[in-house]
């Protein structure tokens, strides 16, 4: 786990220098935040601790590569600067910190059942999934307009959004829909199911 706290830290510090961007690296680095330990779902992608820092990695990762195709920066003309691509990449899924609370179920194991911990999700912020991201984010630093949007509509069409309003932003805001594409390739491919545990 501390691996992925690292490896977020550096590229964050490395990247990210716009005015306030310190205090929000501060914020995600202390007790009031559990960024760093938090799972990245209940049951499905990176439903253990430390998972919402690895998916964030895994999106920022994802992100890159999708940006380095050349058929990305020639036919499609999407070129962004290092700092937006961490900005989106890293903090996309901040929404979701102190939204994840340990308690238990039922499970059957080996024929018997047995009592496992699960997390349980709690929003006492229900302010809506990517717009409580860039709500946050805010408080420190400024986004651009299309930071904002990418982070806004990350979920794509799998959120109950107006298709017309995901289509309109996909169309204005390319950078939408590639981060969208990351973190789908990310949660699908990277992370579903995992093995990992509690």
């Amino acid at each position: 786990m501390s691996q992925y706290k690292d490896e977020f830290i550096s590229i964050y510090k490395k990247l990210i220098q716009r005015e306030g961007a310190d205090k929000l690296l501060d914020y995600l680095c202390s007790t009031q935040s559990d960024f760093f330990t938090a799972p990245a779902s209940t049951r499905y992608h990176g439903s253990y601790k430390g998972g919402l820092v690895e998916h964030s990695l895994n999106v920022y990762h994802c992100l890159k590569d999708y940006m380095a195709r050349e058929r990305v920066k020639e036919l499609y003309h999407m070129n962004y600067s290092d700092e937006t691509l961490a900005v989106v990449a890293l903090l996309h899924d901040i929404c979701k910190i102190n939204c994840y609370k340990v308690g238990t179920r039922n499970k059957k194991i080996n024929g018997e059942w047995q009592q496992v911990e699960v997390f349980e999700y709690q929003d006492d912020l229900p302010y809506g999934h990517g717009e409580k991201s860039v709500y946050i984010i805010t408080g420190f630093m400024r986004l651009t307009r299309e930071e904002a949007f990418a982070i806004r509509y990350h979920m794509g069409f799998s959120n109950n959004d107006n298709p017309n309003n995901i289509s309109y932003t996909f169309e204005h805001y390319p950078l939408a829909f590639a981060l969208s594409t990351a973190d789908m390739e990310a949660t699908y491919y990277l992370e579903h199911m995992p093995n990992n545990q509690m």
